[in-house]
Order: C-alpha cells, then sequence, then structure tokens
C-alpha cells in the first residue's frame, strides 16, 4: 500500500509542476479574487481540472467515462485534440481531427504491447486539418496495458510528449483505484455469500421442526413462526444492498430470535436497550446477526440454566456503539485470536471473523471486533460504527413497528 500511496503523490506533483509552470508562463498583475499569484492560481485551475476529470475514471475505462473525463484531461494538456482508447479501439475523441481515429489505431499496436510511449507525424489530406502531430501514452494498471491516451497537436512538441505521460500515468492511477473498488466491492459480496452460506442447517432443520410440532397443537402458533421464518430467510438472502440500517438488521435479530425462543422456552432471556437515534444509522449488510448467533449458541452451551444476552445500542456522537454480551461458556483467548486471524474455523467462528474482516474493510483497523471473554465468563462483542462514512449508503427503510 505504501508504494501505491508513493506512486499516487508522484501522479500528482507533475499536475502541480504543469500549474506553476502555466502560472509563470501567464504571470501578470491582475485580481485573482484572493488566490494569491498568478502561479497560484494556475496551480489551483490546474488541480481542479484534474479533480473535475477523476470520478468518471474511478468508474474504469469505458465509452461513457472516457467521454465525460476527455474535455478535462485535453484541458489540462492544451492540446487541439486528445482520445482514449481501450486495446479494441477508439473510446472517445474530444476536439477537431476525428477523421485520424483510423490512422492513430493502426500505430497504436506496438505502445500497446509494449506499454511505452511514442510520437509520430500524422498524415492528412485536409488542408485546413491542425492536427499534425500524436503522442501516445499507454494507461498501465498492474503492469497490464487497458489502452492509451493519445494527444494531437499542431506541431512536434517534447513538453507535450512528457506532459502527455504523466497524465496518462495520472489516468492510470485512477483506474487502479477503480480495480481496486470493484476488487473490494467482488470480496464483500463473496463474503456476504459466504456468510449466508454459514446460515445452519441445523437451524434451519430446528426452526422448521419447531413449526411442524405446533402444527397441530397450536395452529395459530405455527403461522406465526412461519412468518417469522419466512421474514428472516427473506432478509438474509436479499439480492439488493451491501449495506441495511441498524433498524433493519434488529428486525432480523428479532425474527431469528422468536424461532430460537420458540425452540428453547425460558432457557433463553434476551434484553434489548436500543437508541432511538441510532435506528437510521447504515452498516454492513449481516453484520449483527452473526454476532447474535455467535451469542446465541455459546450462551446456551453446556449451560442447565437460564443463558441471558444483552443487546445495547447508544448513541456515541460520532458513532453507534452496539454490545452484545452473554453469560455463557465464554472462549479461550488464543482460539479466539486464531479464529480471528483466519487459521481455524471451528463451527460458529467463520461469522466473527467475517465480520471483523468486512468491518475493518469498510471502516478501517480501529474499527474491528472488540471481545471480551475467557473460558466460562461469557463473552462481551464491542463494535463502533460511524454514523457517516463516504461509500456507506444504504437503501433500506425502517420498518414499522
Amino acid at each position: 500500500m505504501s508504494d501505491f500511496l508513493a506512486g499516487l503523490c508522484i501522479a500528482i506533483l507533475p499536475f502541480l509542476a504543469l500549474g506553476l509552470w502555466l502560472g509563470r508562463r501567464t504571470a501578470r498583475p491582475q485580481n485573482l479574487g484572493g488566490l494569491g499569484t498568478p502561479v497560484e492560481h494556475a496551480t489551483f485551475q490546474t488541480l481542479h481540472t484534474a479533480s473535475l476529470a477523476a470520478p468518471p475514471l474511478r468508474a474504469g475505462l469505458t465509452e461513457e467515462t472516457a467521454r465525460r473525463s476527455a474535455r478535462r484531461l485535453r484541458t489540462l494538456l492544451g492540446t487541439d485534440a486528445l482520445c482514449l482508447t481501450d486495446r479494441e479501439g477508439v473510446l472517445t475523441w474530444d476536439g477537431v481531427g476525428g477523421h485520424h481515429r483510423a490512422e492513430i489505431m493502426e500505430r497504436l499496436a506496438g505502445p500497446l504491447d509494449s506499454g511505452r510511449g511514442e510520437a509520430f507525424p500524422l498524415t492528412c489530406d485536409h488542408a485546413d486539418c491542425p492536427v499534425r502531430w500524436a503522442v501516445v501514452a499507454p494507461l498501465t494498471v498492474d503492469d497490464r496495458v487497458h489502452g492509451a491516451l493519445v494527444a494531437c497537436a499542431p506541431r512536434e512538441s517534447a513538453v507535450l510528449v512528457r506532459a502527455a505521460g504523466e497524465v496518462a500515468r495520472w489516468v492510470s492511477v485512477q483506474l487502479e483505484l477503480a480495480d481496486l473498488d470493484q476488487s473490494r466491492t467482488k470480496l464483500i459480496e463473496a463474503e456476504i455469500k459466504a456468510l449466508r452460506a454459514q446460515i445452519s442447517p441445523h437451524f434451519i432443520f430446528n426452526s422448521l421442526a419447531v413449526i411442524a410440532s405446533f402444527v397441530r397443537t397450536d395452529p395459530e402458533r405455527a403461522r406465526e413462526l412461519l412468518l417469522e421464518f419466512a421474514d428472516f430467510t427473506r432478509y438474509s438472502f436479499r439480492r439488493h444492498g451491501d449495506f441495511t440500517t441498524l433498524a433493519d438488521e434488529l428486525h432480523a435479530i428479532d425474527h431469528y430470535l422468536a424461532l430460537v425462543r420458540a425452540r428453547f422456552g425460558d432457557r433463553l432471556a434476551v434484553t434489548l436497550q436500543i437508541a432511538p437515534e441510532v435506528l437510521p444509522v447504515a452498516l454492513p449488510f449481516l453484520c449483527l446477526q452473526p454476532l447474535v448467533e455467535n451469542a446465541v449458541k455459546h450462551g446456551l452451551e453446556g449451560k442447565a440454566d437460564t443463558c441471558h444476552i444483552q443487546i445495547t445500542a447508544q448513541d456515541a456522537g460520532a458513532e453507534a456503539l452496539v454490545v452484545i454480551e452473554d453469560d455463557g461458556a465464554g472462549m479461550d483467548p488464543v482460539l479466539l485470536r486464531r479464529i480471528l486471524a483466519g487459521e481455524v474455523s471451528p463451527s460458529g467462528g467463520i461469522g466473527l471473523s467475517n465480520v471483523d474482516d468486512r468491518l475493518r474493510q469498510v471502516y478501517g483497523d480501529d474499527y474491528g471486533l472488540v471481545i471480551e471473554t475467557a473460558v466460562g465468563a461469557g463473552m462481551k462483542i464491542t463494535t463502533r460504527v460511524p454514523k457517516y462514512q463516504p461509500g456507506v449508503h444504504s437503501a433500506a427503510r425502517v420498518l414499522p413497528e
């Protein structure tokens, strides 16, 4: 990651240099609205233009993203024309000289294969065409050439060759970030699928068995439990969204606990203390339910008397603080560390490591699970969720009581 950040910083430096160069070239007394010297003004304009070009590229290299960013990139280079290509053809052409598309694609084979830039004169039968020179700069991500940035100008220019190379490098950084975003999304989706696959077949079998046991003796109770089961499974296997709300996650937990209580009766006592102001907070999907399931499993394990589970969600300023605590069998801390490290995966352990990994991926390493436990001492799991986090949004709505 440090190499990547260093590359990102290096990629930004050319824009600062370009802004300084433009500022010196255009330096003259003027009213800049508080932006300072002409050099500072030019630097600001350069960075501002780069920032406007970045968002489309963060979605990857497509015809749409290329079209939306090309004008900004051409402004950065100050060229008469600019085109972005993938390995198959021109994605977009901005500026004059669009009739050179075919000629440029013919010359791209070498740079796309070697990953090295190239500059060459253009042949043109149009006497009034201002485009006579092209500079090709490959767009490379992880040593793979995805396409090229091609800048066109009236004449040969060593400055344009270097500037095009630096802008292409910056574009490549944006495409690398896009790849990272896509990889993160795929990883989260894969982990949610793994978590869904982990939903205990025994829990499903036992829930259906309990429902069946009430069919003759208490049909109304059986109907209620069947609805609880349907709502729980519908939520757990929904197909949209990586995030949900705390309210919806708690509703799913309530359905789960209703099925567990039907099986264990008075052996399970659950207390909830939820601050209403944290209910709309968005958090990763299926983030709390596995923790409650873990508390039920280890709380009831080896106990003949009642297992007590307490679930609290509190307002902690910029964060929501969620605590799930049981007075059950607990766990050896050494074994717990191995579970969270992915070294072992006993029954019930996959959920803990999965949730811990996803929280860290979304919010950073400071937001993993905090677990306090010892053999025979129960378990207390604490997690903090930022109320507002860029990229974390939920389409889920708070369901009525």
